[in-house]
């Protein structure tokens, strides 16, 4: 199945968004802590989020088989497919396979615990093949030992990096700068001093393995009854079980407004190249406005410079340390006398919610990322993004993924392949039961992108709506 030249030699470059041979292997496992994944309305059809991926089947030697716990419909599949020049031919080198199990949970678990399908998995995969998974565990590395293929991610045993104490480890070996706090609580007693060690009137208490902002709480030092949680239903005591058990970081709470909220996309190769692949500013909500709703594309120009340097030091940080694969950084930005700062606020060691508007955008323009600028260029022309992961709506509920699709390209809102603009949907698959779906709106201008974004979510809760 694997060539006797080893994986990292052969494929030091390897971009799962521009293969030029071998199978990819999908496996969009939410392995994460499940209380906070149940909190997110359709998080089972995130496993939809990774779909843009089969758009690299325009390349004749690439294979990709994607797995999901229940079946994709089939016209979703024909709309990524849509995107190749020659849909057909792509779709002989696809393979789907669903587990048919409805149940949230981790797609690998229930994956290891069917034998007939990892046959049938060993059987599909010709030549050259790499796991591609949302997120590794110990259960991503089980699967691919047993498949006796390679993981595109970072091994378990460098996870801690891309916890909340990990990130303050790394961005102090960067230099990189970061709001006062302490990492690596695990007590009572070490939560309450850093509490009170830190200026303000407020902090901020993150569990260290909390994802999507839902393992905050804002912290009032004077009165804990007037914190606030990001996750609904949290009480102090309950935060602080879960914080005793995985451990937490507290940092002052940053005041200052307006506060922006830019991130960075990164890979390292398997040949331990790193790179800044992308900037973003992120939209967020939610109760404490830290849960990721969407982003735009690129990172604002007063401080895109700075978020790229400091992403391009922190991973060069974690190359040195073995990681592969994509992952993403969180960053505060504030204006100052001197010009904009940005400082760091975590690192997410997987693939993240900037990937797949990323990826998107990347493949159904066939861009390039220049450095210098920040910029994607197509045809020496920018192309500019915005992104939501959270469109929903009640007149959305009981749609099919084709109907809604119909409806948008018939009033010209889906891609065209002649001038690169457009929609790229994603989150399909929830549209039936949750109304609830994401698209990337491209553009040749920040103002083209946000106004095919504004106009994209009119039409679907006006003209999608009961008559």
């Amino acid at each position: 199945m694997i060539t006797n030249i080893p994986f990292g030699e052969k494929y030091a470059r390897l971009s799962i968004f521009e293969p030029g041979e071998g199978t990819l292997v999908v496996v969009p496992s939410l392995s994460l802590p499940q209380d906070e994944l149940r909190r997110i309305t359709g998080a089972r059809y995130y496993e939809e989020r990774l779909l843009f991926l089969l758009m690299t089947l325009r390349r004749p030697k690439v294979k990709v088989v994607y797995l999901t716990s229940a079946p994709i419909d089939p016209e979703i599949v024909d709309y990524y497919l849509a995107f190749l020049p020659d849909p057909e031919e792509a779709a002989k080198r696809l393979e789907l396979i669903s587990l048919d199990e409805p149940r949230l949970q981790p797609l690998t678990r229930t994956l290891l615990s069917c034998p007939d399908v990892l046959d049938r998995l060993h059987s599909v995969i010709e030549g050259d093949a790499w796991l591609i998974p949302f997120v590794r565990s110990e259960l991503e590395e089980e699967l691919a030992s047993s498949l006796n293929v390679p993981l595109y991610g970072p091994a378990t045993t460098l996870a801690y990096y891309g916890s909340k104490s990990g990130s303050r480890e790394v961005g102090t070996a960067a230099g990189v700068p970061m709001a006062r706090g302490f990492g690596d609580l695990r007590t009572l007693t070490e939560i309450e001093d850093a509490i009170e060690s830190l200026p303000g009137e407020r902090v901020i208490v993150k569990l260290n393995d909390g994802y999507s902002g839902l393992g905050n709480v804002i912290l009032a030092k004077d009165d804990r009854s007037r914190s606030s949680f990001s996750a609904a239903g949290e009480t102090w005591a309950s935060f602080t079980g879960k914080a005793l058990e995985r451990g937490a970081v507290v940092e002052e709470y940053i005041e200052h407004r307006p506060l922006f909220y830019p991130s960075a996309l990164a890979r390292v190769t398997p040949g331990g190249h790193h790179e800044v692949l992308a900037t973003h500013d992120q939209v967020l909500g939610g109760p404490n406005g830290d849960v990721y709703q969407g982003c735009t594309f690129p990172a604002a120009e007063e401080y895109r410079a700075d978020v790229s340097a400091s992403a391009d030091r922190i991973a060069e940080v974690l190359a040195g340390k073995g990681v592969v694969g994509l992952f993403g950084m969180d960053f505060f930005a504030m204006k100052t006398d001197a010009g904009y700062a940005a400082l760091l606020c975590e690192i997410n060691l997987r693939i993240g919610g900037t990937t797949h508007p990323y990826g998107a955008a990347l493949l159904a323009t066939g861009a390039t990322y220049d450095p210098a600028t920040g910029l994607l260029m197509a045809d020496g022309r920018p192309k500019h993004y915005t992104a939501t992961d959270n469109c929903s709506a009640s007149c959305l509920r009981g749609r099919t993924p084709g109907e809604v699709v119909r409806t948008v390209q018939r009033l010209g809102l889906g891609y065209d392949q002649e001038t690169r603009t457009g929609n790229v949907f994603h989150l399909l698959g929830a549209l039936p039961e949750h109304g609830k779906l994401g698209f990337t709106s491209i553009g040749d201008s920040r103002d083209q992108a946000d106004e095919l974004h504004a106009r994209t979510k009119r039409v679907l809760c006006g003209d999608l709506a009961p008559r």
